[in-house]
């Protein structure tokens, strides 16, 4: 069976499996039923009609939601290994993916309603019907081995454009990288107030991908671990500390300098003009012997007090760290191996990154003990300038370390938002 693209015809026709062109389909059939006036699109999109407008985020725009937007409760991330053979089908699954956002993000369903074949699946995946919005976000990067895979090879004809920022992250002192939660062509970050309706997000773009595009690993996280917003509070992470006090957040003066890519950056990459570039790594505490230890060494190790937040030279949360008061004993209250102090702006020429992780358990391990921690996500403008020196101060002097195992890396670039009628990615693809 062969099909052209749905979108545009110019591209070469090419063969599309019937359970892939399936998928494609219902995707995509919430575009083609936007011209019905009534019956079941307009039953949809009028079931939350007496929500709040701030339950939902439109997915067009000049940059991707989920970024600055303010942090939800969960998460569910996922990344996926490309299979399609060919330029035009990897067009055709980020065309679908776009249709898709567009129209969860509603809170309406993909196809919206319209049937498909009673003995084919269902457009939708279904498990999110009744439930609103949830404030979902969907949020669409793209990894190195997109561009070349691991022999250096052109896969799609992307090599030319690839950022020189977009390569993987050095070897960390006391990494532990587990292959299997590493990498990725691709990634969606879909994050939302309510599980169900994030865990739906990534199920329903799992299914749309069938035949150009297989999960490699996924991370469902919950209790955001770092505020975006200064409208929100300070979390705390498994650690019961607060986490992110220093955080860049939306409303920032520097956020134009620390987290958008500009026309300047690279000029083989321009498409990624208003992009930006996303660290995911998966960091495992030591939960056990963190709780063995006594209120005095944790509060030393992170540098700030356990309950209200403020750094331990005193004030309040959000009172600048002053890292040169000495005690009694003439040390430095703050110690030289703090995390507060390895990872203070001040102490990084300046670097802030906008961070949007999240707290994860994950049963188990073969000991017994909790398999949990953090699954550290930021936004960077260039994350071997801001990301990478950093990481490397704190793998090597960071008293922290100790209670801490990195087990999952990767980076992306996320492109810029897309507009109405066009599809994230667009500006390299398109």
């Amino acid at each position: 069976m062969t099909a052209s693209h749905p979108d545009n015809p110019d591209l070469p026709r090419h063969p599309v499996g019937r359970r892939r062109l399936l998928g494609y389909a219902g995707a995509g059939a919430a575009t083609a039923a936007a011209g019905f006036a009534g019956g079941i699109g307009i039953a949809r999109a009028g079931q939350h009609a007496a929500e709040p407008e701030l339950d939902r985020y439109d997915f067009h725009g000049r940059h991707q939601t989920g970024i600055v937007t303010p942090a939800q409760d969960r998460l569910h991330f996922a990344a996926f290994d490309v299979t399609a053979g060919s330029r035009a089908e990897l067009v055709l699954l980020l065309k679908a993916w776009s249709r898709a956002a567009a129209v969860m993000t509603q809170g309406r369903s993909v196809g919206g309603g319209t049937p498909l074949p009673y003995d084919a699946p269902p457009a939708d995946t279904g498990e999110a019907l009744d439930l609103p919005p949830s404030r979902l976000t969907l949020t669409f990067g793209l990894g190195p081995s997109l561009f070349r895979d691991a022999a250096g090879r052109d896969r799609f004809g992307l090599a030319a454009r690839q950022p020189r920022s977009l390569r993987p992250l050095p070897h960390f002192p006391g990494d532990l990288l587990q292959p299997a939660r590493s990498g990725g062509d691709l990634c969606v970050q879909a994050c939302a107030d309510d599980p169900q309706v994030a865990v739906h997000a990534i199920r329903n773009l799992s299914r749309i991908a069938f035949g150009a595009a297989a999960l490699r690993w996924s991370q469902l996280g919950f209790g955001r671990t770092s505020s975006t917003s200064t409208s929100q509070a300070t979390p705390r992470n498994l650690f019961g500390f607060k986490d992110g006090t220093a955080n860049l957040k939306a409303e920032s003066d520097d956020v134009a300098e620390q987290l958008w890519v500009g026309e300047e950056d690279d000029r083989a990459a321009g498409w990624l003009t208003d992009g930006s570039y996303l660290v995911a790594r998966r960091i495992n505490m030591q939960i056990e012997t963190w709780d063995r230890t006594s209120l005095q060494e944790q509060e030393q190790v992170v540098g700030r007090d356990r309950v209200v937040g403020a750094p331990l030279s005193g004030g309040e949360e959000h009172t600048a760290p002053d890292l040169t008061m000495t005690g009694s004993d003439g040390g430095p209250l703050i110690a030289m191996d703090a995390h507060v102090r390895l990872a203070h702006p001040s102490q990084n020429n300046g670097v802030r990154m906008l961070r949007r992780g999240y707290n994860f358990t994950d049963g188990n391990d073969e000991l017994g003990r909790l398999d949990a921690g953090l699954f550290f996500l930021a936004y960077v403008r260039d994350p071997h300038t801001q990301y990478v020196p950093m990481q490397t101060r704190l793998a090597g002097h960071d008293r922290m370390r100790e209670y801490l195992k990195h087990t999952g890396s990767a980076l992306f670039a996320v492109p810029p938002g897309a507009q109405p009628g066009g599809f994230v990615g667009d500006t390299l693809l398109g």
